[in-house]
């Protein structure tokens, strides 16, 4: 197959705004013997004006060969063996020209679906093993041309987001492509193909044969790639959702009053609005907003009058949580901030006397607080809860907040003196 070459008087990518760690391994690779090529979302993003987020390099080099060459790498994955090579916090992902799958040398199931995949191959074979056309770019190192293997810059300049192959079969090979294709959509601004499209509604229900924590991570890069709103909307309309948050969709789905759909969509624009800024985000406020309505439904369907509103508050967290672990795991690291968030918003109620100030020294108080104002903002009756902290927060200084009590010290008694 030959591709379209379009040589580096044709295009833009410069290698100016190629990472240093990637120009050394692309370097490395060349002087080893071995082809190199930028390949990806890399490439299209620099031909397309914008920073990549990330800068992958596909080889004719075996994962030991890279292994060989960089002392800072390591061989990763079992379904798709790759090689990371590693720069400071900067790793660069190295990848081996993949082949045709064959049964013999792979792991397919009966319905299509890979579940494992180490067949190398050539970069015209890769090509064709790529999910999308806008995807199947290589810049070549060896004279900066950018190869083209599947129309992918006409795709590129029509704004339009097309498979390589038979859709049904691709998305069985792989049902995450589904994903994919709607977060590139809404990050790219790009139209889906109508063959695409129908693909999406008919085979939508794979995704519940992808393991939750596959899941999970699929979650954070749909929701934090700066256009999480847009994918939420394209994530609901292509009925994808319900397959990750199949609780939040119910809800959704007989909202009252615009509620919970504003306060799931305030939340994603300011998500968007920081990660634009350059400022940090935390999956356990996003997950918090996400399940918040259905843990309070269950406190409404399952009350308990005997029980304290915290402890119920605590059985009815732990009970949405591991109803939403068989669809997407959630790692501890943000379960835990996910309940202390919610464990607060009672407690914002009581303003008077000591609790306050304890409160205001609580160390999930800020995230919190702003949970607070959120639903506020969203159209629940908080806005004077809301308007009271802030105010209450400006009249005292951090110096005037205690210290939690895990990190106070406790003074040593005095020692006595024995009797002379």
């Amino acid at each position: 197959m030959q591709p379209q070459l379009i040589p580096r008087s044709e295009h833009a990518i410069s290698r100016a705004n190629i990472s240093e760690s990637a120009l050394k391994v692309l370097y490395r690779l060349k002087d080893a013997g071995f082809r190199a090529c930028l390949v990806g979302g890399g490439v299209r993003d620099l031909l397309l004006g914008r920073e990549p987020k990330d800068f992958d390099i596909a080889t004719d080099a075996l994962p030991e060969d890279i292994r060989a060459l960089f002392r800072n790498s390591r061989i990763i994955g079992r379904r798709f063996r790759l090689v990371h090579v590693r720069f400071g916090r900067e790793i660069i992902e190295v990848a081996t020209f993949r082949a045709p799958h064959d049964s013999d040398a792979g792991e397919m199931t009966d319905d299509g679906r890979i579940l494992r995949d180490n067949v190398y191959g050539s970069i015209e074979t890769d090509a064709m093993r790529r999910d999308f056309t806008v995807n199947a770019l290589y810049y070549d190192i060896a004279n900066f041309s950018v190869l083209d293997y599947a129309n992918g810059v006409e795709d590129l300049r029509a704004g339009q987001l097309r498979l390589i192959g038979d859709p049904e079969v691709r998305f069985r090979e792989d049902p995450v492509r589904m994903l994919r294709a709607v977060r590139f959509s809404a990050k790219l601004g790009f139209r889906i193909d109508p063959e695409v499209e129908k693909a999406i509604y008919d085979l939508g229900h794979l995704l519940g044969d992808i393991s939750p924590a596959r899941l999970f991570d699929e979650v954070l890069k749909l929701f934090h790639g700066g256009a999480a709103l847009q994918t939420f909307e394209a994530l609901r309309h292509y009925d994808l959702f319900r397959f990750l948050f199949p609780m939040t969709e119910e809800v959704l789905a007989h909202e009252e009053e615009g509620f919970p759909d504003l306060f799931v969509a305030n939340a994603l624009r300011n998500t968007d609005d920081r990660i634009n800024a350059g400022k940090p985000v935390t999956p356990a406020f996003l997950f918090a907003v996400m399940l918040w309505e259905p843990v309070r439904i269950y406190m409404k369907e399952h009350p308990d009058e005997e029980l304290p509103e915290a402890q119920a508050l605590q059985i009815a967290s732990s009970n949405i949580l591991n109803r939403q672990a068989r669809h997407i795991t959630i790692p501890k690291r943000f379960s835990l901030p996910m309940r202390e968030i919610w464990h607060l918003q009672p407690r914002f109620r009581y303003t008077r006397g000591k609790r306050p100030l304890r409160l205001l020294g609580h160390p999930r108080f800020r995230a919190g607080y702003d949970f607070l104002c959120l639903r506020a903002q969203s159209g629940e009756d908080l806005e004077a809860s809301c308007q009271w902290w802030t105010e209450y927060q400006e009249k005292y200084s951090a110096e005037a907040v205690p210290a939690p009590a895990t990190q106070r010290k406790r003074r040593r008694p005095r020692r006595r003196k024995p009797a002379s």
